[in-house]
């Protein structure tokens, strides 16, 4: 019988860590599975996944900066992919791509799993609104918060992203809320950095109000102590990065590629 080949793409693509964490589900049911980086130029990558098919891989993780492409090139999308608008996820039938977006599920695993941190009826902070935050929003409205309230730079931008998600919000009766980063005053139960300001080590410019002794200051990079985790551990809140959502999110996809679903905290603890 044939081993499946599976791989990431992205550009750069040699920090990733996917092919070891698969190989860790894999080794947990006894499964030998291929699991390998591939470097897409940054205008091929239709052609790179063409390509993986061609070569008889069964599924594929995208990763920075091609999830827009991929979401272009399912022909088949989840409902969490069709509202993220992005697709970190493929897997390749005999006659179609369908895309998925597990980022937002693994988020959501990784705050109620490894942190024990329930969010319904939990006010909640979402710091950003591009990709990555519009990416959790629907599995976080899922989870039935009292409160969601969106903070960027700029209050149009976000108002746009609570725009999309206004049905969702009403069905789940969770309150939708937009405002900036300047004008945050209240304190919240659960705080997450969907920014890409830890990337050039920028501080956010907001008040440390936000931040309780009670609350999970939550920043979705990882590897690193970022300005917004040095701001939180200074006003006293519990912190945590984003490891555990990387590790969460493959296991998700780990799940509808193989059916199988494995135990993420031993892959945490040898990572951290």
């Amino acid at each position: 019988m044939s081993v499946e080949k599976y791989a990431v793409i992205g550009h750069p693509i040699a920090h990733s860590k996917s092919p070891l964490i698969h190989q860790a589900f894999a080794l947990q049911f006894g499964k030998t599975i291929v699991y390998e980086k591939v470097l897409a130029p940054l205008d091929g990558f239709a052609s790179t996944v063409q390509q993986l098919q061609q070569q008889g891989y069964v599924g594929a993780n995208v990763t920075v900066p091609f999830k827009f492409e991929a979401y272009d090139l399912s022909q088949t999308l989840s409902e969490r992919a069709q509202a993220a608008g992005a697709v970190n996820t493929l897997s390749f039938g005999q006659t179609q791509i369908q895309g998925d977006n597990t980022d937002g599920c693994g988020l959501v695993n990784d705050i109620l799993k490894h942190h024990q941190t329930a969010l319904a009826a939990k006010k909640i902070l979402l710091l950003g609104a591009g990709g990555a935050a519009q990416g959790v929003m629907l599995p976080l409205i899922a989870q039935g918060p009292a409160q969601l309230t969106i903070a960027n730079r700029t209050q149009d931008k976000a108002q746009a992203m609570l725009d999309k998600f206004a049905d969702a919000g009403g069905q789940c009766g969770v309150s939708l809320a937009v405002t900036t980063f300047a004008a945050l005053t209240e304190t919240y139960d659960v705080v997450i950095n969907a920014t890409s300001a830890g990337l050039t080590e920028t501080p956010l410019q907001f008040s440390s109000h936000v931040f309780g002794t009670h609350t999970l200051a939550y920043d979705m990079m990882y590897g690193r102590e970022t300005p917004f985790m040095q701001q939180a551990r200074t006003a006293g809140a519990q912190v945590a990065d984003g490891l555990g959502m990387l590790i969460e999110q493959a296991a998700e996809a780990f799940f509808i590629w193989h059916g199988l679903r494995p135990d993420t905290a031993p892959v945490i603890q040898t990572f951290r």
